[in-house]
C-alpha cells in the first residue's frame, strides 16, 4: 500500500513517537528505496572511519537520478534480512548519531523549491502515514520546528539545500545527458569527498572552479566546507565551458 502524504504547514503540531517498545520498532528500516544525499555520505562514512570509496563500494549505490540527471546514491540493503537496512539491528540503528536526513525527519517529508523569480528557497512539509507505522498519536505534540530541532536536523537542511541549487543549474543550463567523463567527476565531487579534495588541492588546469589560497587551507581539513565548495565546482561545471581533465583510476 502507498504511503498517504498529508500536507502540513509550518505551525501544526502533530504526534508522533519512535522507540523500542512501539510494536512495529525498525520495520520502517526494511525494503525501502533509501536516498542519501551527499551530506549523508560524508556523515556515515566519518561515523564508520571509512574513506568515501570505500562506504561507497560497500554500503552505497550511484547511479543517474531519473529526474535530475545527475549521479544520486542510495543505500544497498541487506537481501540476508528481509532487504533491511544495513545498519539496523534488533536495538536499533547502529549509526544513530549519524543517520541520514531521511531517517531524522521521519514521520515527516521535505520537499524544497527554488523560485524562478526571486531565486529563493521555500520548504514544505507532508506527515507521511504507512499503515505498519503504529507510531502516530503515542508520542509528543510537537510542531515541525520543535521536530527539526529535536532531531539535529539544522545542520543537514544547511547542508543538503545547496544540492537543490545543482539540480536548478542542471535543468536550466546542463537539459542535456552527462557525459560519461562529466558524470564521474560529478559524482566524484559529489560522494567521494576524499578523492575529491586531493583534486581540489592538486589545482588541476582546465576545473571549472579553482579554490583560493585561503580556500585550499580550509578545504584540506574542513570537510562541510569541501562539500559545499564541491557543489559549487559541480554548478561551474555543469554551466561551462570549461572541460576538466577527467578522473583518473577506477570508480
Amino acid at each position: 500500500m502507498e504511503p498517504r502524504l498529508i500536507p502540513v504547514d509550518a505551525n501544526q503540531l502533530f504526534d508522533f513517537a519512535c522507540h523500542p517498545a512501539v510494536a512495529c520498532f525498525n520495520t520502517c528500516c526494511h525494503d525501502l528505496n533509501h536516498f542519501l544525499y551527499p551530506y549523508d555520505v560524508l556523515r556515515l562514512s566519518r561515523h564508520l572511519r571509512l574513506p568515501s570509496g570505500v562506504f561507497l563500494e560497500r554500503y552505497a549505490r550511484v547511479h543517474a537520478g531519473p529526474e535530475t540527471g545527475l549521479p544520486v546514491a542510495t543505500l544497498r540493503l541487506d537481501p540476508a534480512r528481509r532487504m533491511a537496512c544495513p545498519f539496523v539491528g534488533s536495538a536499533g540503528c547502529s549509526v544513530y548519531p549519524d543517520r541520514p536526513a531521511a531517517c531524522r525527519l521521519y514521520p515527516l517529508a521535505r520537499a524544497v523549491r527554488r523560485s524562478a523569480d526571486t531565486g529563493r528557497l521555500s520548504e514544505h512539509f507532508a506527515l507521511i502515514q504507512e499503515a505498519h507505522c503504529l507510531g502516530h498519536g503515542s508520542g509528543r505534540r510537537l510542531s515541525i520546528a520543535a521536530w527539526v530541532q529535536d532531531q539535529g536536523l539544522t545542520a543537514y537542511h544547511r547542508m543538503n539545500d545547496p544540492f537543490v541549487e545543482v539540480i536548478a543549474v542542471k535543468r536550466c543550463a546542463h537539459p542535456q545527458s552527462l557525459s560519461l567523463a562529466e558524470e564521474q567527476l560529478v559524482r566524484q565531487a559529489l560522494y567521494d569527498l576524499d578523492r575529491f579534495r586531493e583534486r581540489v588541492l592538486a589545482r588541476p588546469a582546465g576545473d571549472p572552479l579553482t579554490a583560493s589560497s585561503p580556500e585550499i587551507e580550509q578545504l584540506a581539513t574542513d570537510d562541510e566546507a569541501l562539500l559545499l565548495f564541491a557543489y559549487r565546482w559541480v554548478a561551474a561545471l555543469l554551466q561551462g565551458p570549461a572541460r576538466p581533465e577527467p578522473v583518473a583510476g577506477r570508480h
